[in-house]
Order: C-alpha cells, then sequence, then structure tokens
C-alpha cells in the first residue's frame, strides 16, 4: 500500500468521513442561515453586524471556515491525484501534480486566514 504524503486524512477512509462531516456541517450551517435571513427578512447593516459579530456566530462561522478548507483540500487532493499522472503527463506528473497542490495548500490557508482575520475583528 502507497501512503500519500499529500493526503489529509491517515487513508482513505478517513479522507471519507472527514469529507461527510465536513459536507454536514456546511449544510447545517447553510440551512441556518437561511432560516435567519427568511425570519429577519426586513434587516439592516446594525442587525447583520450585530447577527455576526455575536460569539455564537463567531464560533459558527470559524467552524464554517475550518469545514470548507478540509472539505476543498480533500475534494481537491482527490482530483490532483486522479487526473494529475503520468498516463495523461509522462514523466513529469509527479512534479506537476505537487506544484498543483502546493498552490491549493496556499490559497486555502490565504483563504483561511483572511476569514479567521475577519470573523474575530483582526484587521
Amino acid at each position: 500500500m502507497v501512503t500519500s504524503v499529500t493526503s489529509f486524512g491517515k487513508n482513505g477512509v478517513s479522507d471519507w468521513l472527514i469529507q461527510r462531516v465536513t459536507a454536514v456541517i456546511i449544510g447545517v450551517y447553510f440551512v441556518g442561515l437561511m432560516g435567519w435571513l427568511m425570519a429577519n427578512s426586513g434587516f439592516d447593516y446594525a442587525t447583520w453586524k450585530g447577527f455576526m459579530g455575536s460569539l455564537p456566530m463567531q464560533i459558527a462561522n470559524t467552524l464554517m471556515m475550518f469545514s470548507v478548507a478540509a472539505h476543498t483540500w480533500i475534494g481537491l487532493w482527490g482530483v490532483t491525484t486522479d487526473y494529475l499522472t503520468s498516463l495523461q503527463l509522462g514523466g513529469s506528473a509527479t512534479g506537476i501534480r505537487l506544484l498543483v497542490q502546493a498552490v491549493i495548500i496556499l490559497l486555502t490557508l490565504v483563504y483561511l486566514l483572511w476569514g479567521l482575520v475577519m470573523i474575530w475583528g483582526g484587521a
């Protein structure tokens, strides 16, 4: 069995489980947010800022950010390992795949850190 260094979990089963758990978290967040928006249809900026600035929403938004980052990485790792292979790219496939994965990791970390700064008011 070959273990990939760039995989998120220890094996395919843990990656699959993380992908499903993060999908549920993203779905619950979306449904909850849509419920709040439908219940508060005539809100203004101050109401929105108060809602998003509350501690429960900051925690929910943080959980959402980490869930999106993990979900994205596992999904794109699967795509890159399935489609950026030596069959399609020849001998340079491993280097190209690692470069693409490094760019994905960098962009995901920027997204995550930028989101955390916005959520917790660091800027």
